[in-house]
């Protein structure tokens, strides 16, 4: 099944032409770039820490890059994404596309993703890609594993393509992780996903991680709602305290 979703959204991931615009492509893009400060407008206006986590809109994603640091060259590859509703698994709502890179990657890091130079290079830029993965975004709460990673690459990105600083509250798998099962010394995404028993396939495809992060992330929530916690503001607390 997670074969064929992958396949389908490679499919429908749109290819678009870089370098030139018609004008109604630059009405299309500066209608995405107002809707990008819009949301962002919203965002400043929505704190979800005191909402019920069963409840909170997520989306979690993945970025597969050809490295480390953006700021060094490193660009993203492709960004796969899945809507949650609190612990529901939104299946029917995922955006998945490759990205065009600003240089080849190495051998190395496409025979991790799976992807190929000539896939890349028939795909949309990032100034394309980027303002479509705000939309879905929307105002929700972004989940990723190892967040961090994430962060720097969006930030890096929102500012380079928009000139927009990225402002999502970004929350990482681990937040939920050390709460639920801090005595496991759970790092990777394939030991948190063996913990719960969650089959792994597909590694290293940003939709097939974004999916498997999704569950992860559905298995902490469940856990911490049987712990008693039920907002976001619960866990902050309790972590402040270094329980």
């Amino acid at each position: 099944m997670m074969n064929n979703m992958i396949q389908l959204m490679k499919q429908l991931s749109t290819k678009l032409s870089p370098g030139i615009y018609t004008s109604s492509q630059q009405q299309s893009r500066a209608d995405q770039l107002a809707h990008v400060r819009e949301i962002q407008r919203q965002l400043k206006q929505y704190d979800v820490i005191d909402q019920p986590l069963l409840t909170l809109p997520f989306v979690v994603f993945d970025l597969e890059t050809s490295g480390f640091n953006p700021d060094v060259g490193d660009s993203i590859l492709s960004i796969g994404a899945i809507k949650m509703k609190g612990v529901e698994i939104r299946e029917e709502h995922t955006f998945y596309s490759t990205v065009q890179p600003k240089k080849q990657p190495s051998e190395e890091i496409l025979a991790l993703t799976g992807l190929t130079n000539e896939e890349l290079v028939a795909s949309p830029t990032l100034a394309e890609v980027l303002p479509s993965f705000y939309q879905f975004m929307g105002e929700s709460t972004l989940v990723a594993h190892h967040a961090s990673h994430e962060k720097r690459f969006m930030a890096h990105a929102t500012w380079q393509t928009l000139r927009l600083t990225f402002q999502h509250r970004l929350v990482d798998t681990s937040f939920l992780t050390r709460v639920v099962a801090p005595d496991e010394n759970l790092v990777t995404l394939d030991e948190c996903c063996a913990y719960y028993q969650i089959e792994t396939q597909n590694r290293h495809h940003a939709m097939a991680d974004a999916v498997l992060a999704a569950k992860l992330w559905r298995s902490n929530l469940l856990k911490a709602e049987e712990m008693g916690f039920r907002t976001l503001r619960d866990i902050y607390v309790y972590l402040a305290k270094g329980k």
